[in-house]
């Protein structure tokens, strides 16, 4: 539970209060518990992972991101994070602070800004990625195993829809 208030008294709340109007009440029951979902995931895993690395959930995603495609340009790690510019320059700063990534200017173009990570933060993400996904599979152990793809797939047309718009 987040708030004061439990999913199914939330979920009755609305219905009550909005019943007089002429909503689509399972479309907003979709929206609504898949960003609760999200929250509640990115809670948890904070809780339970990256507290102990001292890491945000931006900073997470940031060394991930730098992880799987360094070296990146900093406009590419703003993208696929999903966060502003202003937002990865001071968690850059940290990061880079604290020895686990290296910025440098393109060789190809002096405006852009290379990330790349250091021997540290390379040890860092490969000791810290296992212990993630193995709350990943804790997370997703709620949804049938048989199940898990569909639920996968319906999450990527859900994301694919809304990028696209």
């Amino acid at each position: 539970m987040a708030g004061q208030h439990t999913l199914a008294e939330t979920e009755r709340q609305v219905s009550e209060r909005l019943a007089h109007m002429n909503l689509d009440f399972q479309a907003m029951a979709v929206t609504s518990n898949l960003f609760r979902a999200a929250s509640a995931v990115r809670n948890h895993l904070e809780r339970t992972v990256l507290a102990a690395s001292g890491l945000s959930w931006t900073a997470f995603v940031v060394l991930w991101v730098t992880w799987i495609w360094e070296p990146i340009e900093t406009r590419q790690i703003a993208d696929e994070g999903g966060f502003s510019k202003a937002t990865l320059t001071g968690v850059l700063n940290t990061l880079e602070g604290r020895g686990y990534l290296t910025r440098e200017k393109s060789k190809d173009d002096g405006r852009l800004v290379l990330v790349s990570l250091t021997d540290s933060g390379r040890k860092l993400m490969d000791g810290l990625f296992p212990e993630f996904n193995k709350q990943e599979q804790k997370i997703s152990s709620v949804v049938d195993e048989k199940n898990q793809t569909l639920f996968a797939d319906m999450l990527r047309a859900v994301t694919a829809f809304t990028e696209a718009q």
